[in-house]
């Protein structure tokens, strides 16, 4: 039997230094759970070297796809300019800067073939600061009432092809893909992943971004949903 291709999609801004060494452990991953790979770089208009990095990567490997936006578009809307991209039987979604630990995507895709829509992988450890973590925690709670996801929901998560061409076709001019991906009704689980530590410093999202993000995608949740029954019935 052919090996299954898996679509691995990374936002990047401001990851020059860690591009190199995610393309080696996805690639050591996939090929570990005995899966094709499809890796699509997004590049959000970042303004180190990081597009660079992702062209050299695509030349030296076939199945690295190179997205360079001429614009800042947000972290969300340069996942799903990555997820229309996505040929793959399962998609994941993880951050470029190795906070979400690659090794971890076998894990996923295990258990989406259990038959969940999406398997998001539920952060634990210390990998913010204790202030962000807790209004990251109050957000994730509210977040999983509104769009009926795991409390523990993150960027991190393997979903099928038909949830990632259900959220790829939304349209949103401010997607916020974990909620998008609740209102899709397809159901949904987490497990545990430890998560490593970044420099917050460096970090392109800053809370008053991800806060700003979050509550817009609150006050959408009822719109995805209807959008969503009327695509699909």
């Amino acid at each position: 039997m052919a090996e299954p291709l898996v679509t691995v999609v990374a936002p990047v801004y401001r990851n020059e230094q860690t591009l190199a060494e995610l393309h080696r452990r996805v690639a050591a991953a996939l090929a570990g759970a005995g899966a094709r790979l499809q890796l699509v770089l997004v590049s959000d208009a970042s303004p180190d070297g990081s597009a660079d990095v992702i062209a050299a990567l695509a030349a030296a490997d076939p199945r690295v796809e190179p997205v360079l936006l001429a614009r800042n578009l947000g972290q969300h809307r340069a996942v799903v300019e990555g997820l229309r991209r996505a040929r793959g039987e399962a998609v994941v979604v993880l951050d470029a800067d190795l906070q979400d630990p690659p090794e971890a995507i076998p894990l996923l895709l295990a258990e989406l073939r259990a038959g969940w829509g999406a398997v998001f992988a539920g952060r634990r450890g210390r990998y913010e600061s204790l202030g962000r973590l807790a209004t990251s925690r109050v957000f994730k709670q509210l977040l999983s009432v509104a769009a009926g996801v795991p409390a523990d929901a993150g960027m991190f998560v393997a979903m099928t092809r038909a949830v990632a061409e259900r959220v790829a076709a939304l349209a949103e001019p401010r997607p916020f893909v974990v909620a998008m991906i609740g209102c899709t009704g397809a159901p949904t689980t987490s497990i545990p992943v430890r998560r490593a530590r970044a420099d917050e410093r460096l970090s392109g999202y800053t809370s008053w971004t991800r806060l700003r993000t979050g509550l817009s995608a609150l006050a959408h949740v009822g719109r995805w949903r209807r959008n969503l029954w009327v695509e699909h019935g």
